[in-house]
Parts: structure tokens; C-alpha cells; sequence
């Protein structure tokens, strides 16, 4: 009889779990349980009778790198690649990103010109941030924030500017909390090599394998930058639930994990709403505090590890127009926590997914990102704010910043709660630590998913693939 593996969590992660459990040549038996009613997690679209497609949380995947070579690998495998809707580094999407700070829209710098002169708003030339990396000493401390890092390294300016609202847009969180190390182990491991950020970056690591697809090589012949899907990102996990049912995998929503116990013959015994079940091993694509929760009393130590992994909650409200015509184009702007802590940023959609205003084809399609780290000081509880209030924000912000004067034709407002894991200071000793955990206590449980080591869709595709690997040998 094969082992049963239970996989904890249906978003993407534990999906893809799931998938690559399943696709091995003598796959165990696998269940996977879901506490809401729905798979996918936080890939959430909604598709109207006029073909318009609204994200509700990722809206595009980047093809590069290994991890974004595997996941398009897996989008070939699952059929889906009539389905993709590459947008190319040349387009307007990629090359036009804008910050909105002192009252007004700046385009990021790109190409020689921005870097040979100031460009708003920046009060120098962007080479003498350049020019400092290269001159500045390596670091010397183990880890530090997201924002001493760069200050240290390419000015202050750059600090409290630009990564303030690039750490806003990917982490919704707060630059001066995060983690150089790992939230962009890239930039960290450049100085390491090579003392400077820019020359490790350029030199390269040397140290990347990555299995192709057809779909892998198309995206770098044709240099996307970044893809969706026609019916949206949850077409993915519909796909891999799709692939997964006639393997064999159990699938089961309205199952949450209540407790886990450890039998004496080293089997777990998971406690449901409506019974037990036992598996030989676990893989848990849980949020860290949420796994702390359902842990058994032996493994308190590492309850307390996963309980320091805290997220931050986000508001997503699609908003769309008609009759309205955007003042720049690109792929949005994002907002310093200087001029407004509670709005993080606005995407405008319909510039890179046009093909997602089904028939509306004229239509201003945008979403606007609130509160994250400072969502309670900005809203209050995220469980109890009035959709109401954040709707007036977001469309109070669409007037202000973009000029957008009519109300919206159409609107959602979504909070996710606790969605995006905030790696502080001293995340790497954390996880670390974790690691050691279960390997000391030879726990048959694996962690997956965005609490780790990353929180792209990317990333957690990416560590579920490693620990079914690790499992299966």
C-alpha cells in the first residue's frame, strides 16, 4: 500500500504540491485539504458576462530565472499555452512605471539619458548612485534592513524613494523592517561576491540551471517581461485541479486542519471539522502562524519560530471606467510611504492585459492597493472595515492622482486578510532555525509556500517542486 501524503493549504502552493506529487512514475497517495470553499488561494479572478476579467490578487508572472522557467514549464504541461498573454519588455507596460510623490506623477528612470541627469524625482543624476556602489566597502553585518542597505549603498534619496515604493508594491510593507538578505537575496549575495551590488549583478553568480520548455524559449526569444492567462490568473489553479483529479489526488474544500497529532509508530493523525485521518507525511502550505496553531505541544519550539512570521493584510479594489483616457501609460505607479502610507499603489491594467476588457475594449480598467503594513493605523481592524470606505479611497486617490473624474462603471473591493508574510530582520536565522528543527526531530511535515523564501507566485511554485523533490529522493 502507498504512503499517504496530506497536503495542507489548496492555494498555489499546495497545488502545486499536489501536481508534482502526482506526476512522479509511483506517486504516493495524496489528499489534499483546503479549509475555504474554493482552490487557488490568493489567485482570484472574476470573469463578467462581457468577458472583462478582474484580478483580485497577482496579475502577471515574470518568465525569467529558474523559478520563472519552471513555472511556465508547468503552465506547458497543463495545457495552457494558447491561453498566454505574454507582454513584451518593449511594450509600454514594461518600460513606463511611474512614482506619484509630491503631488504629481514621475516616470521611473530608463536608458542612459535618465542616469546622465536628474530626473524627477530625484535631485541628482542616478550614475552618482551608481558611482557610489562602486566606491562604497562591502557590509559587514550578517543582515540589515531593506533600507539601510540601499541608503548605505546607492543614497539616501534612492532609500527613501525608490525602494520604500518598490518594497510597498511587492511586500506591501515597510522597507525599514524588511530584510535585505531575504526579501532581495539577490542584491545581498551581489555585494557578497563581489563588494559591490552592480558588479555582482553584472558578473553574475554562475551558478543557474534551468530546464527549458518550448513556452521557456518562446518568452525569451520574444523578451517578455511578463504573462498572464486569457481567463486570468485562477485559470491556473483550475488547471492544476483540472490535471490533479484524474490522477488519483484527493481533493477536499471545507477541511480545516483543527490539530495535528504524532502517533508513537510516527504516523500523524490530522483532526478535521468531521473526523480523522492519518498520513505518513505532511507537506503544509499553511501560513507560519496558522501552522503554529494546529502544531502538537512537542513542537513548541518551532510554533514559536512560525509565530514571528507575521503578514500583512491588503486591500484590492478593481475599479473601471469608460469614456476616460489615462494621463501616462505604463504599468502603474506606486506611492512612498512619505506622501500617503495607506495607498500603496495603482496598477493600470488595461494597459498590459487589454485582452481582459472582453468586449469593453475601450475601457480603463485599474487596481488600486491599500493599507498592508499600515493598514490598521490607515483602516483599523481588516476584518471589520466597511467596504464603503475603501472604495471612497481608492476612487478619492483615481481623482487625485490620475485625473479620473467620472465614478466607475463597475467596482470590487476585496480585503485580504494576513496575505503577504513580512520577512524582518533576522528571517534567514528564522527559517534557518526551523529547518534545523526538523531535521533534529526527523518530523515527517515539509514547509511550503510564501512564508519562507519568497512570495511570488513564481516562489511558491518553486518551493513546493523542492520539497516534493526532497521527499520522494
Amino acid at each position: 500500500m502507498p504512503p499517504t501524503v496530506a497536503v495542507v493549504g489548496g492555494g498555489i502552493s499546495g497545488l502545486s504540491a499536489c501536481y508534482h506529487l502526482a506526476r512522479g512514475p509511483s506517486s504516493p497517495k495524496v489528499v489534499l485539504l483546503e479549509a475555504s470553499g474554493r482552490f487557488g488561494g490568493w489567485l482570484q479572478s472574476t470573469r463578467t458576462a462581457e468577458g472583462t476579467v478582474f484580478e483580485h490578487g497577482p496579475r502577471g508572472i515574470r518568465p525569467g530565472g529558474v523559478v520563472g522557467t519552471g513555472t511556465l514549464h508547468m503552465v506547458s504541461e497543463l495545457g495552457l499555452e494558447s491561453d498566454v498573454l505574454p507582454v513584451p519588455r518593449d511594450h509600454p507596460a514594461s518600460r513606463n512605471r511611474f512614482l506619484y510623490t509630491g503631488g504629481a506623477l514621475h516616470k521611473l528612470p530608463s536608458g542612459l539619458g535618465g542616469l546622465l541627469r536628474p530626473v524627477p524625482p530625484f535631485s541628482r543624476a542616478l550614475l552618482w548612485s551608481g558611482v557610489q556602489d562602486l566606491l562604497a566597502p562591502a557590509g559587514t553585518e550578517p543582515d540589515e534592513s531593506v533600507h539601510a542597505f540601499v541608503h548605505r549603498r546607492f543614497g539616501q534619496e534612492v532609500a527613501d524613494i525608490a525602494i520604500d515604493s518598490l518594497c510597498r508594491g511587492v511586500f506591501a510593507g515597510d522597507c525599514r523592517a524588511l530584510s535585505i538578505r531575504s526579501c532581495f537575496p539577490t542584491l545581498f549575495e551581489a555585494e557578497q561576491r563581489r563588494r559591490s551590488v552592480l558588479l555582482g549583478l553584472a558578473l553574475g553568480s554562475g551558478k543557474e540551471h534551468r530546464a527549458e520548455s518550448r513556452l521557456s524559449r518562446r518568452a525569451r526569444a520574444e523578451r517578455w517581461s511578463q504573462w498572464s492567462l486569457r481567463g486570468g490568473m485562477e485559470t491556473l489553479a483550475e488547471a492544476l485541479v483540472a490535471f490533479l483529479r484524474p490522477r488519483g489526488v484527493e481533493l477536499h474544500c471545507h477541511a480545516p486542519l483543527q490539530h495535528l497529532h504524532r502517533h508513537p509508530n510516527g504516523l500523524w493523525q490530522l483532526e478535521l471539522a468531521d473526523g480523522t485521518m492519518t498520513a505518513d507525511h505532511v507537506i503544509s502550505a499553511l501560513p507560519a502562524a496558522a501552522l503554529a496553531e494546529v502544531l502538537p505541544a512537542e513542537a513548541e519550539p518551532l510554533a514559536q519560530e512560525l509565530r514571528h512570521i507575521q503578514a500583512v493584510s491588503v486591500a484590492v479594489v478593481n475599479l473601471q471606467y469608460e469614456g476616460v483616457t489615462l494621463p501616462v501609460t505604463g504599468f502603474g505607479h506606486l506611492v512612498p510611504s512619505s506622501e500617503d502610507p495607506s495607498l500603496l499603489g495603482i496598477v493600470y491594467d488595461s494597459v498590459a492585459f487589454p485582452q481582459h476588457s472582453g468586449t469593453n475594449t475601450a475601457s480603463v480598467r485599474l487596481t488600486v492597493m491599500l493599507g498592508g503594513a499600515w493598514f490598521q493605523q490607515s483602516f483599523g481592524d481588516p476584518s471589520a472595515v466597511a467596504p464603503a470606505l475603501l472604495l471612497q479611497q481608492a476612487q478619492a486617490a483615481v481623482r487625485e492622482q490620475l485625473s479620473l473624474e467620472p465614478d466607475p462603471t463597475c467596482s470590487i473591493v476585496r480585503v485580504h486578510q494576513a496575505c503577504i508574510p513580512q520577512y524582518t530582520l533576522g528571517h534567514w536565522q528564522r527559517t534557518e532555525r526551523i529547518r534545523r528543527f526538523l531535521v533534529e526531530q526527523q518530523l515527517p511535515l515539509s514547509l511550503i509556500g510564501a512564508s519562507y523564501s519568497g512570495v511570488s507566485v513564481n516562489d511558491c511554485i518553486a518551493s513546493a517542486k523542492a520539497a516534493v523533490r526532497q521527499l520522494l529522493g
